[in-house]
């Protein structure tokens, strides 16, 4: 009978034991994605399956484009719904909302794809200047309310030239006009002061130029790679894409 007890209480120890492990060992963050300007939340459709092929669990936000404030409000109410740490993914203009929503603590790491990486107090207009003008520039259009959108035309030739004619076409007829207001407000925060940093850099891309996106890189002492597209990197280099975000999932580890 003593025996027995004796077993009872070593199996119980085990499982007590091995529960306090399972409850100790960190989960993989969660990747929250930030679509940029012309954007939308399928604009990552291509990676999302391939990062949950891999067990990461995948948040794609939809910004309503109509001032950084609102567009951080909403990335900061997927973060708030995440349990555990995340991994702030951002493309293009999705980079300023992550560099500003970045500060939040469960906030383990930044990736930028072909994204703005803002200094505080700094606007996507101020980190412009000194550059020269993206040739792709030309081909937005602004209404009378103040939202700009891109052409037809604009995302077969400057903005995702590598996709398939009914990619850019899907691009065209589901994109997000963004408030060309937003461009000029600055970040009150650089979320990517004080965590580790990744960064897409584009050597093809006619949106944000390349040298810009190398100077930004450089200031935020990221971990670069650099890939022959386009600015619609998600679209033609998905594989590439995932591969840097499970980079930045796996550093913890």
């Amino acid at each position: 009978m003593k025996k027995l007890v004796r077993s009872f209480a070593a199996a119980t120890l085990t499982l007590t034991a091995g529960g306090a492990l399972a409850q100790t060992t960190p989960a993989k963050p969660t990747v929250v994605l930030v679509h940029g300007a012309f954007g939308d939340p399928e604009s990552w459709d291509k990676v999302i399956p391939i990062l949950q092929k891999q067990g990461v669990s995948v948040v794609s936000v939809s910004i309503p484009l109509t001032s950084l404030a609102d567009d951080v409000a909403a990335t900061k109410r997927a973060v708030d719904r995440v349990a555990g740490p995340v991994i702030l993914v951002g493309h293009s203009w999705g980079g300023t909302v992550i560099t500003e929503a970045g500060i939040d603590p469960r906030v383990r790491s930044l990736v930028y794809v072909a994204g703005f990486a803002n200094a505080a107090g700094q606007s996507v207009n101020d980190m412009s200047k000194g550059f020269p003008q993206a040739a792709g520039l030309s081909a937005l259009t602004v209404d009378g309310q103040g939202y700009a959108s891109m052409s037809a035309a604009g995302f077969a030739r400057f903005f995702a030239p590598r996709a398939t004619q009914a990619e850019r076409t899907l691009m065209f007829s589901v994109q997000g006009p963004i408030n060309a207001k937003a461009f000029g407000e600055p970040v009150d925060h650089a979320g990517w002061q004080g965590k580790p940093s990744w960064f897409l850099l584009t050597t093809e891309d006619q949106m944000i130029v390349p040298a810009m996106q190398e100077a930004m890189a450089k200031r935020i002492g990221a971990h670069v790679t650099r890939v022959a597209s386009d600015h619609a990197a998600m679209v033609s280099h998905p594989a590439d894409v995932a591969k840097t975000i499970l980079a930045a999932v796996n550093a913890g580890e």
